[in-house]
């Protein structure tokens, strides 16, 4: 897999200033690591969003910061965003040692198809939809990829334990936790319970219209 590059420069405009950064194409970050002091930072917007797409939180990024002489080794930490129009506000750094290893969260995605989804009234359950992990920052997957292929029948059921990882990579999620697993939906049920309460509105109704009134004494 290709490496992603990023350009950085110092930043020197700080707190509320910094908007006039992001109006000019430009996105306040910071670097942060063990033992190093955190750097303020600015990257191109449009760039640093295509580096975002592709990266995630789970891609090593080699990040050029201008007056360096070699690029440092970093994870993208955290992203802001406006709540309101998803506009960039901020992204951290992790400036990582590749003879260290880290312990992250990577995504499980779902592959290929179920053959048990195939009859009518059966869904696929999720459990966990990511996996921790420990290994060296090279060998480091942008996610878990699982095959549906297996769920055959009805009820089959695809756990941790049967992922299949790198001998670099060591397992911190518990392997007995579920992935996904193919059941029945139950639809007659509902709707067995939702005609009685029907039928009972029904009867009240007509109880109603035809109870005789009573008299009024004097």
């Amino acid at each position: 897999m290709e490496g992603l590059t990023l350009q950085a420069t110092m930043r020197d405009v700080l707190g509320k200033k910094t908007r006039f950064l992001r109006r000019q194409g430009s996105t306040p970050t910071h670097l942060f690591g063990h033992g190093l002091e955190s750097l303020p930072l600015q990257c191109d917007t449009a760039k640093l969003k295509r580096i975002i797409a592709q990266a995630g939180t789970t891609r090593l990024i080699s990040l050029e910061i201008e007056e360096d002489k070699q690029p440092r080794n970093v994870f993208i930490r955290e992203i802001q965003k406006d709540a309101c129009t998803g506009a960039l506000l901020h992204v951290d750094f992790y400036q990582i040692k590749m003879k260290e290893k880290i312990k992250t969260d990577v995504p499980i995605i779902l592959v290929g198809e179920a053959p048990a989804l195939k009859e009518k009234g059966r869904t696929l359950l999720h459990g966990v939809t990511s996996l921790s992990i420990e290994c060296l920052p090279d060998k480091l997957p942008p996610q878990v990829e699982v095959d549906l292929s297996p769920l055959e029948k009805l009820d089959r059921v695809i756990y941790v334990r049967d992922i299949t990882l790198s001998p670099d990579i060591t397992l911190i999620t518990d392997p007995d936790q579920m992935v996904v697993k193919v059941s029945a939906v139950y639809v007659e049920k509902v709707e067995e319970v939702v005609e009685e309460v029907v039928v009972a509105e029904e009867a009240a109704e007509e109880g109603a219209v035809s109870k005789p009134q009573q008299e009024p004494t004097d």
